[in-house]
């Protein structure tokens, strides 16, 4: 299940990116750009990567700045820079993309992100849609307006109280933690992730998992997801591309999955015409860690195969 292949890849950010590659079994068809959530790693995709590389994907996973082994100099872990973070994570995400052309001439390229992922591989559809064939955006909250814009102000006034980029200390009881307290008989703060314990277990036992991002990467964070909730900002985007959108019935973060539906909606009225989305019922919010990940990833192949022959 391992990972081929675990490299550095310097990008102009001036990071450099901790980046895992697994080559598909069969001849290859595409390849699949990975994406992680917030306070986890790319290598916590090993098992999908498997999955996908059984059915003719390449995969390309890398670390986000701030996040697992990715390095930089402005980029301490739970930071994503001193300055422009959002661009610098956009930047990276063109590194991996264009190294990806360079070692697969012709391949499309199916860009995939889960929750904070879900909001880089979005915003990069934004700018730079003309690179990708596919775009799967899951367990993403784009809804949040007003909760969106108090987040912010609360942020304001964390870094002017505290006098540093330190991490948030409202932001998590907000997030993780009343998310964890929404869970009926919840076991621990993280099984709103997951009803699989052993999966909750192994994020909770992971160094590089479950911390408390800083200020400015709470800042970036919310402001990627309202970027991608205005409509005005999918103008240079073509409406036949394909997307998958995907959630949890039982996930808090994206509000039970009514943000995903509401980005459905907004993206159907937008005239988007090659556009699939699905709520899982019961689902929390790691549907690849979920307890029906093997129809999870069924159903993503399924979508794959369909767009790769359209």
């Amino acid at each position: 299940m391992p990972f081929d292949r675990k490299t550095s890849l310097a990008s102009p950010s001036g990071a450099e990116l901790n980046l895992y590659v697994k080559h598909a079994e069969t001849k290859p068809r595409a390849v699949v750009q990975i994406n992680h959530g917030l306070a986890e790693h790319a290598a916590r995709y090993a098992r999908f990567a498997d999955f996908l590389s059984g059915r003719g994907f390449h995969v390309y996973a890398h670390d986000h700045r701030g996040h697992g082994a990715t390095k930089a100099a402005d980029a301490p872990p739970g930071k994503f820079a001193d300055s422009d973070g959002i661009a610098k994570v956009i930047a990276d995400v063109d590194a991996v993309h264009d190294l990806i052309a360079a070692e697969h001439p012709g391949l499309p390229v199916i860009i995939f992100g889960h929750s904070l992922g879900a909001s880089v591989a979005l915003n990069f559809v934004l700018r730079r849609s003309q690179r990708i064939h596919a775009a799967a955006i899951w367990n993403g909250n784009f809804s949040q307006g007003l909760l969106g814009e108090l987040a912010l102000l609360i942020l304001g006034w964390e870094r002017m109280r505290l006098g540093s980029d330190v991490p948030s200390r409202l932001l998590p009881k907000l997030t993780f933690q009343a998310w964890g307290k929404a869970v009926p008989g919840h076991r621990t703060l993280f099984d709103w992730l997951s009803r699989d314990s052993a999966e909750v277990d192994k994020y909770i036992a992971d160094p590089l998992c479950g911390w408390d991002a800083s200020i400015s990467m709470w800042r970036d964070v919310v402001n990627m997801a309202q970027h991608a909730g205005k409509d005005s900002n999918f103008t240079g985007v073509r409406r036949d591309l394909p997307f998958n959108l995907i959630g949890g019935e039982r996930d808090p973060a994206s509000d039970y999955g009514k943000a995903v539906n509401h980005l459905a909606r907004r993206m159907q009225a937008m005239g988007f015409s090659n556009l699939v989305s699905k709520v899982y019922p019961q689902t929390r919010h790691e549907s690849l860690n979920e307890i029906n990940r093997d129809a999870v990833m069924n159903d993503f192949a399924a979508w794959a195969d369909s767009v790769l022959k359209s």
